[in-house]
């Protein structure tokens, strides 16, 4: 029925969680000017008959499920007065339609997260009052038409993740001067950096990432003053030969920049002490995938903004800077992969909202800091490949972290009970260490693992039945340590795992055939010398079914040895008897009541009785012919 209200100048249905398809009976609107249906689950195509609309300046039906292609019918609207057509997020399919170029009012142009495929068309050239052209993430490829980046009136220009190739224009910032963000990421785009860009003085936003563009970063962008966001990493991007990075020193000058990225690129040397003197609204600063060598600048602890700081994979060396500790809002700390060496700092303590810590892959040494536990909000824990020694301490097993990784130590001593106490844990990594004694029943508490790493260790003991809790757990490796015991069958019954390790200990008995089990590439129980069974790709021994029949033998010869010797007993006993007897009644035949008195007879029940039940505790010893009560 919205088809009979002919009155409407507007309908604003955003955010509603509507579905099923646009009404046609929109189109009968002629009088509409603003329809915005975006934000809710709407299918189908987008209605042909909104061209009926003749009023209609904005549309938005972005973030929905849209399917097909732009209608070719819109053009009357374009033709018109449309201003603002926004469909991104959808699934539209097809091109760019070239009648686009015709909607001369148009100012607003955001097509980013379709389907869409081909090029830009020329004729997008032809909207001079056009401000925002958004087509990222698409299917989209060729040369950008040289002619767009004469549109002016362009203050956003989103060309990011699709397969465009080709050289940005070095006299872009003189086109363009009323950029505010450019976005070209994630394409193929080749050449140097338009040193011209410092001339968009109202630049915010810079994205040249993951593209092919080498030589150095323009050394004047710091007159960029409002720049926020300039990410470049993904490049082949360096610094000339004596360049001490002026690019970096340049970018002191940007008050509001938050966010720095030129990782994955060729840079190297020394870091300079310049970068501490950035704007302490830097958020985040990410210079991974480099050559940058010599000391991390204590200095870095200036920036207070800090919310990740990754300077993984480079050749950092020396010891940690203790001006990290004053990284209050810190998050993110990745200095891994580098050759940092020394102590674990312990003002690591004071980073109270940190949630991701990566040491890993370094040189360093020492024990495990204590007041790490301060960190109450940790996720992720990755001290693996390092020197450390000592035990883990039971104060840096926070109930948040998901994975923990001390693997490739020299840790030593128990596992703490408190690792039970991390229930949200997902992958446990402490392989290649030299912890020793039992694995602690409580690691049944963390019912959300998937990964539990302890092979080479010093572990002894048996396998926990309490472990069978681990419904979760798709790999599982305790291979090299001293464990013993039989192979719990209850690993038969975790159906998600797919990767079990038990070798190179001391288990014996057989090994199960189902589940895991079942699949000789999943299962390693080599070196195990006492174990037999199992399918017959492990290639152990069979169990001997004589060993059951040797029990059975056994315990079936407690009974007939004893009995066969009290036969044979008994007629001896009354052979001598018979023998006594006839030698002695040639003198005096003895009176049967003697007889009855010499040999009193005793009952089974009295028997039973007097031994209770030839219970063992009134059992003497066991000999040859039987048990003594």
């Amino acid at each position: 029925q919205i088809g009979n209200l002919s009155f409407l100048r507007g309908i604003n249905l955003a955010e509603n969680d509507f579905q099923g398809e646009i009404p046609q009976e929109i189109g009968r609107l002629s009088r509409l000017r603003f329809l915005n249906l975006s934000n809710n689950a709407l299918q189908g195509e987008v209605p042909g008959n909104l061209s009926f609309c003749s009023s209609l300046e904005v549309l938005n039906v972005s973030y929905n499920m849209l399917v097909g292609k732009i209608p070719n019918s819109l053009e009357t609207l374009g033709v018109k007065r449309l201003n603002t057509l926004l469909l991104k997020s959808n699934n539209l399919t097809g091109t760019i339609p070239k009648w686009l170029g015709n909607a001369s009012s148009l100012v607003q142009l955001s097509l980013v997260s379709n389907e869409l495929h081909g090029s830009i068309p020329v004729e997008l050239q032809k909207l001079p009052n056009l401000s925002v052209l958004g087509v990222s993430a698409n299917n989209l490829f060729g040369i950008i038409p040289p002619a767009i980046y004469n549109i002016s009136s362009l203050i956003s220009l989103l060309l990011a993740f699709n397969q465009f190739h080709g050289q940005i224009p070095n006299d872009i910032g003189l086109t363009l001067p009323n950029l505010q963000a450019i976005l070209c990421g994630g394409n193929y785009f080749t050449g140097q950096l338009p040193v011209s860009l410092s001339n968009a003085s109202q630049l915010i936003q810079i994205g040249f990432e993951f593209n092919n563009f080498n030589g150095p970063v323009p050394p004047n962008l710091g007159r960029l003053s409002a720049l926020k966001k300039l990410t470049l990493q993904g490049n082949q991007l360096e610094n000339m030969e004596g360049d001490d990075f002026s690019f970096l020193a340049s970018l002191t000058n940007c008050s509001e920049l938050s966010m720095l990225v030129f990782a994955q690129n060729r840079f190297k040397g020394h870091l300079p002490i310049s970068i501490a003197n950035l704007s302490r609204t830097l958020e985040f600063l990410g210079i991974q995938s480099n050559q940058f060598s010599g000391r991390v600048p204590d200095e870095i602890g200036n920036l207070i903004g800090l919310t990740s700081l990754i300077f993984s994979q480079n050749f950092f060396t020396g010891e940690i800077p203790n001006g990290i500790g004053r990284l209050k809002k810190l998050q993110k700390l990745w200095l891994s992969d580098n050759q940092l060496s020394g102590t674990i700092p312990s003002s690591i303590g004071n980073l109270t909202q940190l949630l991701h810590l990566h040491l890993e892959g370094n040189h360093l040494k020492g024990e495990i800091p204590l007041n790490l536990g301060n960190c109450r909000n940790l996720f992720e824990v990755y001290l693996s490949h390092n020197n450390i020694t000592g035990s883990i301490p039971k104060e840096v097993l926070s109930s948040t972290i998901i994975i923990l990784d001390f693997s490739g130590n020299f840790l030593s001593g128990l596992l703490p009970l408190e690792l039970g106490n991390m229930t949200k844990l997902l992958a446990l990594g402490l392989s290649h260490n030299r912890l020793s004694g039992e694995i602690p029943s409580t690691l049944a508490n963390c019912l959300m693992m998937e990964q539990l790493d302890m092979q080479d260790n010093l572990f002894v003991g048996s396998i926990p039945s309490s472990l069978s809790a681990l419904k979760s757990l798709h790999y599982l490796d305790l291979s090299r340590n001293n464990l013993s015991g039989q192979i719990p069958k209850y690993f038969q019954n975790l159906t998600l795992l797919q990767y079990l390790n038990l070798s190179f200990n001391k288990f014996e008995g057989e090994v199960p055939y189902e589940g895991v089990f079942g699949n000789a590439s999943a299962v390693s129980v080599v070196g195990n010398q006492h174990l037999c069974g199992g399918i017959q790709k492990l290639g152990l021994p069979p169990c001997k079914v004589q060993g059951l029949k040797k029990n059975n033998k056994s315990h079936n010869l407690k009974i007939v040895i004893p009995v066969v010797s009290c036969s044979i007993l008994l007629a001896v006993f009354l052979f001598l008897i018979f023998f006594t007897w006839a030698r002695r009644s040639k003198r005096k035949a003895p009176s049967m009541l003697q007889i009855q008195e010499t040999f009193p007879k005793i009952s089974f029940a009295e028997l039973s009785q007097a031994t209770n039940d030839f219970s063992s505790a009134n059992l003497i010893g066991e000999g040859s012919f039987g048990s003594v009560y």
